[in-house]
This record gives C-alpha cells, sequence and structure tokens, in this order.
C-alpha cells in the first residue's frame, strides 16, 4: 500500500516510540496499520493508521521537532459508530479517559482519551442535529441544552 495522498487534510502525529505506539493506538482505540516505511537499520520512518475512511499519518520525535515540549495543544478528533462501546474497549485497554463520554450542546456524544505518550484524542457520535443558531442562543444564555 502507499502512503495516503488521496485526502486535502491529514493529522500528522509524532511519538517518541513509533514501534510501540503503532500496535497500542490498533489494540486499545481499534486503528489498522495501512502502511509503514521502515528503514533499513529497522527504524520507523513513517507509517499510517486508520478507522474507517479517517487516516491519521505518524513519525517519530526527530531533531525538527525533538526540543519542543511533550504536551502540545492539539488533539485529533475521530467519529465512531458507537461511542460508549468505543471508550469502554479504550478503557480496558489501558488508555487514561480523562472525559467520559457526554452529550454535547453541539449534537455529539463524546469523550477524550490519552494515548500512551500524552496526545489527546476525541472520539464523537453524532447524535443529534443543531441549527447553528440554537447553539448560539445556548452559548449566549450560559445553557448547554
Amino acid at each position: 500500500m502507499h502512503p495516503t495522498t488521496d485526502r486535502r487534510l491529514l493529522p500528522y502525529l509524532f511519538f517518541e516510540n513509533l514501534a510501540l505506539a503503532i500496535p497500542w493506538l490498533c489494540d486499545v482505540f481499534g486503528f489498522e496499520e495501512r502502511f509503514r516505511l521502515e528503514l533499513p537499520n529497522g527504524t520507523i520512518a513513517h507509517a499510517e493508521i486508520a478507522l474507517g475512511d479517517g487516516v491519521v499519518m505518524l513519525g517519530n520525535v526527530g531533531p525538527r521537532n525533538t526540543a519542543r515540549p511533550a504536551a502540545t495543544r492539539s488533539a485529533t478528533y475521530v467519529f465512531v459508530n458507537d461511542v460508549d462501546t468505543h471508550c469502554e474497549r479504550a478503557r480496558s485497554s489501558g488508555a487514561t479517559i480523562i472525559e467520559p463520554p457526554a452529550d454535547q450542546p453541539f449534537g455529539d456524544r463524546l469523550y477524550v482519551a490519552l494515548d500512551l505518550e500524552g496526545h489527546e484524542w476525541y472520539f464523537a457520535q453524532h447524535v443529534r442535529d443543531v441549527a447553528i443558531e440554537d447553539l448560539n442562543r445556548m452559548l449566549s444564555r450560559g445553557t448547554s441544552g
């Protein structure tokens, strides 16, 4: 399989230990490894994991980003079919759940988990449509539904 080139926007996450991260993400969050490029010394230079038609690119922390803080101000938002079942799978497989599944005023039910290196993952299931005007009214009143 070739690297993904048919999508315009893809998250790209860097890991200290990519060889450990790939099977963990697959086992805990249900991703499937779809591509791996290994250097002659066995180091993984690039990988991709998928969930449905969504793809996340993965790489190693390297000279360009090694000085950045481990905690970054980013997260990956992933839609799943059954967020409660997905959360229970992640929890029982060792993921740290920092926010349990809850209905959100914008119409998604979601939970937030950390992976083994501290990246935040938002897993969501769309449960109802909310007009932007209704959401703005709720927010201006300080209510969530």
